[in-house]
């Protein structure tokens, strides 16, 4: 009879430990359940820039154009990466290389005075000077035309800002700096009589475009002057990807809709070429 009372009593206490008693913490903190877990990581993803995600491949195939002449492959020292119709765009020399640009030396290596002549071009013509850089040849040609216009393209603000300071130091008044983009000059269609590009064209992350661009900017029977460095001549002191084939640049501009009329042979590092439209 005396027992019964005890082991109630016992089993009471015992049931009050058991759920007054905490134990320390850290022992069974809750972890946060796989719905949780599923929830934050998509999070997580939705945050990522979809860009990041894929390779430059990808990317490149998302942007291919129609043409379908760009490709990704091996990265040399002065290239990009990118290729057009098998050959590696090389790397742009931007706004810091002015100087080089404005050498002293550069009549005697170029003849640039003597391509100018080549042009033959009518007294008041309208011309763009694409991948324009300081003006070199932009204000050369304003001098040279005086009853034209001369449109200087680039795609760097910084140039632009420097053949706008040049034009008012100088006081040129046929000369207009124009901003342009890596796929478009934003010409206005049949506004030019003529375009000239000088050692920049094998610089152009997009070629194709930048033809096009250039084709519906020229009026019926405008021409493209296209000088590059010879790449057949191995004594032109110029890197390899800076220089251009014969062949190769006339297969790139025919590719873009316009056709190759003729080479001239007069300079002395350059090819001299011209293509119509």
């Amino acid at each position: 009879m005396k027992i019964l009372p005890l082991t109630a009593t016992l089993v009471l206490l015992a049931t009050l430990i058991f759920f007054l008693w905490k134990p320390p913490s850290g022992e069974n903190d809750t972890k946060p359940s796989d719905t949780q877990e599923k929830s934050s990581t998509s999070k997580a993803e939705e945050t990522k820039s979809p860009i990041s995600e894929k390779t430059a491949l990808d990317q490149a195939e998302k942007e291919r154009p129609d043409h379908g002449h760009y490709s990704l492959g091996e990265k040399t020292r002065d290239g990009t990466g990118k290729y057009y119709m098998d050959r590696e765009i090389a790397q742009v020399m931007g706004h810091p290389a002015i100087r080089w640009l404005e050498r002293d030396n550069r009549e005697e290596e170029e003849a640039p005075s003597k391509a100018i002549q080549l042009l033959k071009l009518a007294p008041d013509a309208v011309i763009a000077d694409i991948g324009a850089g300081s003006g070199y040849y932009t204000f050369r040609l304003a001098a040279q035309h005086p009853k034209g216009q001369v449109i200087a393209v680039d795609i760097q603000p910084e140039m632009v800002s420097y053949l706008e300071s040049e034009k008012k130091h100088l006081k040129v008044e046929n000369v207009s700096a124009h901003l342009g983009q890596i796929d478009d000059t934003l010409l206005a269609k049949d506004s030019i009589d003529a375009a000239i590009m000088v050692d920049a064209y094998h610089e152009f992350s997009h070629p194709y475009e930048m033809v096009r661009s250039i084709a519906k900017a020229l009026r019926p029977g405008g021409r493209l002057f296209l000088l590059e460095y010879r790449a057949e001549d191995p004594t032109v002191a110029i890197k390899p990807l800076h220089k251009m084939t014969q062949a190769q640049a006339i297969a790139e501009i025919e590719a873009a809709g316009l056709k190759w009329s003729e080479t001239k042979h007069d300079l002395p590092w350059q090819h001299f070429m011209i293509f119509e439209k």
